[in-house]
């Protein structure tokens, strides 16, 4: 197995089966922002370059790819994901958090909704705040609007190498 395919299937663990014909823009963050990196001088080729074919088709790359945010949350390695898919009008980021519970387990994954976008508003051991930016839709005028909402998810912190098999949703303020 070619180290770029046994990459990408470690990655596409950690979501669902979600695909998207659509070119999303890729943003991968961190709860702490990385300052600007100082650009470098461009590479001088010092050998023969290497032609890579493409990857034979794969559900499970199709799904790697479609993630386009990832962020650590809490100490005890919780993340947060989303995919792309949807109508980006009225939401389209299908949002995650992911627990590794281990070689023989893997990742348990937990939906959390479809948003426009979320903000880490702060993270801990057994619990994330977030703010949830979201597309509202009114039946009666047919007019999109959003709104933001904040909510606490938490989780009883389990034992190294075992992840909660329950995550609460908590509307805060």
């Amino acid at each position: 197995m070619s180290r770029h395919l046994f990459i990408a299937m470690a990655l596409a663990s950690t979501v669902a089966a979600t695909a998207c014909n659509a070119q999303p823009e890729v943003k991968v963050t961190t709860t702490t922002e990385a300052a600007a990196v100082p650009q470098a001088a461009p590479l001088t080729a010092s050998g023969a370059p290497e032609t890579l074919t493409l990857e034979a088709e794969s559900e499970t790359l199709q799904s790697a790819a479609s993630v386009v945010r990832m962020d650590w949350v809490a100490e005890d390695g919780a993340k947060m994901f989303g995919t792309a898919g949807g109508d980006p009008a009225m939401n389209g980021l299908y949002s995650y958090i992911a627990f590794y519970g281990g070689p023989g387990d893997g990742w348990s994954v937990f939906m959390l909704g479809n948003f426009l976008d979320y903000t880490v508003l702060s993270s801990s051991a057994g619990r994330v705040d977030l703010d949830l930016h979201e597309s509202t839709y009114n039946e009666a005028s047919g007019e999109i609007g959003s709104r933001h909402r904040k909510v606490i998810v938490s989780w009883t912190v389990p034992a190294e190498d075992e992840a909660p098999t329950a995550i609460t949703v908590t509307p805060a303020s």
